[in-house]
């Protein structure tokens, strides 16, 4: 499925009253490839009123559109790109949604009227804390430009020598501004975090945008949080962005105990496949199967497999909705698979939640598993969803296997940092509702474990079952 064609179709232009039949195939986000079929001249550009095709048995126009003369390939004489309203393809194929980039506008009197709503102590912190986060920018921004024509290597020594002296008091300034902001919104109700985190992110987005980390984190790219390039940013946990304040933005929110809960999970996970693979022996055949949930790029599997010995114990699965999640996985196992000389024995399944809860029986489709993980996905489930999927998990775990679920505990102390800055939302648990979701299991034996910071729990699960 990793390798599936982007969606191909026949359509016709309207040209005034002509029309032109064509064929097309999706090429990027805002544009279509595509092919005449009767002649009209694929050399020159042209201007037409609209596109009309069929889609899951509905009628889909869109228009006006321009024709640009640039051949692809032996089959594709040109693109075509909307010139008013400007549509999402991506939305279009792929998430069965017809979306114009300018839908937004159409809110604008809604989000303008927001501040009316805002308290006015939120108010009076947002300014005073937009007006010292530019001061600091200001400073940092001129000693840049002071060593900016600096070789290289000199450069890099001054910027982390302000990095480890200045930007260090700058720092542990947002940790002061981060406990006012907790003390003044601790008493908010659900809808005002909701309302006042959007405040506060329009009114800093300037500072937001600056640092890769909180970027991403707020534009999700791939239309979701938590993806492979937001975790590799937390693994690495280095100094990035293309300026001195850039870079202290970023590694701030990488610092903080949710950022370190990441990392601590994976050597979490790790350590136990570790003794997973010097322990207990397969319960068939002569590998452990391994099932990953919400895998993403797998980033983990790097710290399990470091011999061809190893790569020689599992069968892993690992399955996720994200199709670059999946190669990024593919891409690790290769290079691994290049390093020890030994083939890693793997099937990739790009599927997701829902999946899981409507096949009937998902042990004739997936086989059962030794052992079933899943770090994140769980951290965006409701509890009947989640109830529901764990027991599906639990249905394909074999007699005597293990299952480990991480979720965020709700005292996370990066709560409010991660919905208020990072516009990172999750759906959080105590321990009792996490073992409660497999309570009605009777060969289910549950407990939790904790990472170092607290943050994050996790739910262990043995089938008892003989």
């Amino acid at each position: 499925m990793m390798n599936q064609r982007p969606p191909r179709f026949n359509a016709h232009l309207l040209q005034g009253q002509s029309k032109i039949p064509i064929e097309a195939q999706y090429a990027s986000r805002f544009s279509l490839l595509i092919r005449f079929f009767n002649g009209f001249p694929s050399d020159q550009a042209a201007e037409f009123n609209k596109i009309v095709f069929q889609q899951n048995g509905d009628k889909i126009e869109m228009g006006p559109c321009e024709y640009i003369v640039e051949p692809h390939d032996q089959h594709f004489q040109g693109r075509l790109v909307f010139n008013q309203a400007v549509y999402d393809l991506n939305s279009l194929f792929f998430k069965d949604k017809l979306e114009k980039l300018q839908g937004e506008f159409s809110n604008l009197p809604l989000i303008l009227a927001h501040k009316s709503k805002i308290k006015a102590a939120f108010k009076e912190f947002t300014a005073n804390l937009t007006y010292d986060l530019t001061i600091y920018k200001n400073i940092f921004d001129s000693l840049d430009a002071r060593f900016a024509d600096e070789p290289a290597p000199i450069k890099h020594k001054v910027q982390t020598a302000i990095i480890e002296t200045e930007g260090r008091k700058f720092m542990r300034f947002l940790d002061q501004k981060l406990d006012e902001f907790e003390n003044l919104i601790i008493n908010y109700s659900r809808k005002d975090h909701e309302r006042h985190g959007f405040y506060l992110r329009k009114q800093l987005w300037h500072f937001l945008m600056c640092a890769p980390f909180m970027a991403r984190t707020n534009l999700k790219p791939r239309g979701y949080s938590g993806d492979s390039v937001m975790m590799k940013m937390l693994y690495d946990n280095r100094y990035e962005g293309d300026s001195t304040f850039a870079r202290l933005m970023h590694k701030h929110p990488n610092e903080h105990p949710a950022a370190q809960a990441v990392r601590n999970r994976r050597q979490l996970i790790s350590e136990m496949l570790g003794h997973l693979k010097s322990g207990r022996p397969p319960s068939s055949g002569n590998k452990l199967r391994v099932l990953s949930v919400a895998c993403g790029p797998a980033f983990e599997l790097q710290d399990v497999l470091t011999s061809a010995e190893d790569c020689a114990k599992f069968h892993f699965t690992l399955l996720d909705q994200d199709k670059s999640a999946l190669s990024e996985a593919a891409s690790l196992l290769a290079r691994l698979e290049k390093k020890y000389g030994a083939e890693v024995e793997v099937d990739l399944l790009n599927e997701s939640v829902r999946t899981m809860l409507t096949t009937p029986k998902l042990d004739t489709m997936w086989g059962k598993f030794d052992y079933i993980y899943s770090m994140g996905l769980f951290d965006y489930l409701t509890p009947p969803v989640a109830k529901a999927v764990l027991t599906k998990l639990f249905q394909i775990l074999r007699p005597g296997g293990e299952m480990v679920i991480g979720n965020f505990h709700i005292s996370n102390p990066s709560r409010f940092y991660m919905e208020y800055w990072l516009d990172w939302v999750l759906y959080y648990r105590t321990e009792q509702e996490f073992i409660d979701l497999l309570k009605n299991v009777t060969s289910a034996e549950s407990r939790v474990l904790f990472e170092d910071t607290g943050s994050q729990m996790f739910l262990h699960v043995r089938n008892t079952e003989r």
